[in-house]
């Protein structure tokens, strides 16, 4: 069924994105990466996506905070055909005390984990509408809910992102397109790691004990949520299989959330 479908994976050079990219890759679907990194090592990933998928692997690397910029990746793709699959994944996190939270990292996480989203998709869901099928996947969190200390900008971010995709859902019910949302749990990715340090100086404890007990501490399986279970949960919801799930907001979280 997805044979030959095009798919828009943002922040997909690495981590999470790349997993859903090379899971899309596997059903046949054409990739369209987004992302930051070395000229060469897009490159080479293009390539090798290319070779072992047997599918076309492009890169637009629009930087996703620039309105006019997605203004014109979009009108470049519906040119070349549309995007008949799009996944919200590209963000950042910082994590800081609420009255020093810096306004440009906050700026910036919601540009990039919630505007960003809503500008590609009401630029990408008309041609969409039009063939009468498509699939949009937000990548949220489990922070889009519950909450965690130290993260505002981040959780704000991500609890918007559920009631956008809600709101895309229901005004794209009788389109064939349908929006949901997946709630990941702590994936042990780049973006993780990053936090781990961070976390560790905010709350002033080891690194060791914010793995423990601040990112596995949560989730019930005490195990790190893996990128491919990620893609294939992507996957599931872009087959026929789910062609009536849509506006839900789905945890992935090793039942973080059910506690």
């Amino acid at each position: 069924m997805l044979r030959g479908k095009k798919a828009l994976v943002t922040g997909s050079t690495s981590g999470i994105g790349l997993a859903i990219a090379k899971s899309l890759a596997e059903q046949g679907c054409h990739i369209i990466l987004n992302g930051f990194g070395e000229a060469k090592a897009i490159e080479d990933l293009q390539r090798d996506m290319a070779r072992d998928y047997k599918v076309d692997v492009t890169f637009e690397g629009v930087d996703l905070t620039d309105v006019s910029g997605m203004e014109a990746m979009a009108k470049r793709l519906d040119q070349k055909g549309g995007v008949d699959i799009l996944v919200n994944n590209a963000g950042v996190q910082f994590v800081n005390p609420i009255e020093t939270f810096p306004v440009a990292k906050w700026d910036l996480i919601i540009a990039l984990s919630l505007s960003a989203p809503f500008h590609l998709t009401r630029l990408l869901l008309p041609a969409m509408r039009q063939r009468k099928w498509g699939r949009i996947v937000n990548i949220a969190s489990a922070h889009a809910l519950v909450a965690s200390p130290f993260k505002s900008a981040y959780v704000s971010a991500k609890h918007g992102l559920a009631g956008l995709t809600k709101v895309v859902a229901l005004e794209a019910a009788e389109d064939g397109v349908t929006c949901n949302a997946l709630c990941p749990g702590y994936v042990h990715t780049p973006l993780v790691d990053a936090q781990i340090d961070d976390t560790a100086k905010a709350r002033g404890i080891t690194r060791e004990a914010v793995i423990r007990d601040v990112m596995l501490g949560p989730q019930a399986t005490k195990k790190f949520v893996r990128t491919d279970e990620i893609g294939g949960f992507v996957v599931f919801l872009c087959s026929a299989s789910a062609d009536s799930i849509t506006g839900a907001v789905m945890p992935i979280d090793g039942a973080w959330t059910s506690q």
